[in-house]
């Protein structure tokens, strides 16, 4: 079987973000990359499920123009055997839906028997890519999971379904199973490996390659689009409350009543 890990370029979580001059998206200029954090758990389950012999090859897909190259190579420096990076200028201003047709479109077309992808994008937080993917190649999927067992040609994955309940589901392969933290704990390339990772094919496909209509993809195409984008408004000053306890008490649940609306 091979397992097919979806690997997304973002911002790293320490990084400081700065918009643009008109709103529509980040400045780069001193922005630090890595592979989306839920995506590190993806790319560990798959290759702990290849060590324990349930796979025989994972292979790494990326949307992403080549700047996305060092971390890929960073996934295949961990032990991913072979990475697919899709790049087109079609592909400019898709929504989740034109990104998961391409990535459907090259995950069927290497025959992949388990899709694995983090539970969302830290960048855009959509969650949408991974389900979205299972509908077009028409095949199972279970989301936010933080325990799998393959076993037999099926799958029973573990998940936090709200409000302290768990879920537990069962299916049979292939499917797509979106991994939340707790799956595992993600390994750190090591030094043999980064020297291994430059060897390891890494190709690029375009929309033609995976016979994608480019009518399907790209601002055209999107459903969903984002006008504008902006920082999250200051928070205001802390207030001290003063008087005795009673009285300090008293003001304290009228603030919260009335101002700050939470009670």
């Amino acid at each position: 079987m091979k397992i097919g890990v979806c690997l997304k370029q973002v911002p790293a979580t320490d990084t400081r973000i700065r918009i643009n001059a008109d709103a529509t998206a980040i400045l780069t200029d001193d922005v630090k990359f890595e592979i989306n954090a839920y995506d590190d758990f993806a790319l560990e389950e798959g290759l702990r499920l290849k060590q324990a012999g349930l796979a025989t090859e994972v292979i790494t897909f990326t949307v992403a123009g080549a700047d996305a190259d060092p971390r890929i190579r960073d996934g295949l420096a961990r032990g991913a055997d072979r990475a697919v990076r899709i790049d087109d200028p079609g592909l400019a201003g898709s929504d989740s839906l034109g990104i998961a047709r391409v990535l459907a479109a090259a995950l069927t077309a290497e025959g992949v028997g388990l899709v694995l992808a983090g539970r969302q994008a830290v960048d855009g937080d959509s969650t949408a890519v991974p389900a979205m993917i299972a509908e077009l190649m028409g095949i199972a999927q279970v989301s936010w999971v933080d325990k799998l067992t393959i076993e037999g040609g099926a799958f029973t994955a573990n998940r936090a379904a709200g409000g302290g309940v768990r879920e537990v589901v069962a299916g049979k392969l292939p499917a797509v199973v979106s991994c939340d933290k707790g799956l595992n704990q993600p390994r750190y390339a090591t030094l043999p490996g980064i020297m291994k990772a430059k060897a390891k094919p890494l190709v690029v496909k375009t929309l033609a390659d995976l016979g994608v209509d480019a009518a399907s993809v790209g601002a055209s195409a999107a459903l969903v689009t984002h006008t504008a984008m902006g920082a999250p408004p200051a928070r205001p000053a802390g207030r001290i409350l003063s008087g005795d306890a009673q009285s300090a008490v008293a003001e304290l649940v009228r603030l919260l009543r009335n101002e700050a609306k939470v009670i």
